[in-house]
């Protein structure tokens, strides 16, 4: 099990699965410790070989971790869960009491977006826009339009752009991996991002999860690698 302070590699082709939570905690002066804490369990037990990373995120605003963990498929992360997460979060839960975890949405990654140009850069923030979606037909109507619109763009600080769709079909999660907070800044107050408004406002049976708020914002913590990454798959 190898431990790294790198984004994970969310295209690699035995991922099956993207099992992705939050983690809301008591208090910001935690965060940190309850992130520790979740990788720190992981590092410490003898991990299925179906399980391929686990990734702790701390969002700016310090009320929760994200966690993303890649698996090989879902049967194997049920069987675990089944078997072994209570003893696996009851230590968690004593040394920090509190932590709510509204639960995990289970998700397959459906296409990415890389810029044509690599910058050379390495992301150092995790912005995850969250879509409402009415079937499984509009998550790819909405995941392919924007991804289009991007791939003509050319955004600056953009890294990864990489659609999750929930398997239930009721949400789309945009995983954006970005250069810098201030990349991020330029694209949202500039015309690619309001022309993307306008177009997802117009698609029927899509709605903005964190329309009022804006869409969370993470900085990476630790990775869990468990076995080398293969090549990447396309996008």
């Amino acid at each position: 099990m190898t431990r790294t302070t790198a984004f994970p590699d969310v295209r690699r082709a035995d991922a099956g699965t993207a099992l992705i939570s939050s983690w809301i905690v008591p208090d910001p002066a935690v965060q940190t410790a309850a992130a520790d804490a979740v990788i720190a369990a992981w590092d410490g037990q003898e991990r299925p070989d179906a399980m391929l990373s686990l990734t702790a995120f701390l969002s700016a605003d310090g009320s929760h971790v994200l966690h993303y963990a890649q698996w090989t498929d879902d049967e194997a992360h049920l069987a675990w869960a089944r078997a072994r997460r209570a003893a696996a979060i009851s230590p968690i839960d004593e040394a920090i009491p509190g932590i709510r975890r509204p639960g995990l949405v289970r998700y397959r990654r459906h296409r990415s977006h890389l810029p044509a140009v690599a910058s050379g850069g390495a992301p150092t923030l995790l912005v995850t826009p969250t879509f409402g979606t009415s079937g499984p037909d509009t998550q790819r109507a909405l995941a392919d339009t924007v991804l289009d619109v991007l791939a003509d763009a050319q955004v600056p600080g953009l890294l990864g752009a990489h659609f999750h769709l929930s398997q239930d079909g009721s949400r789309v999660l945009n995983y954006a991996e970005w250069e810098s907070s201030s990349a991020w800044r330029a694209f949202a107050d500039g015309r690619v991002s309001a022309r993307l408004a306008g177009i997802i406002a117009g698609l029927p049976g899509v709605t903005i999860a964190d329309a009022s708020s804006g869409p969370p914002h993470y900085r990476l913590h630790h990775s869990l690698v468990n076995v080398a990454p293969p090549t990447r798959a396309t996008a």
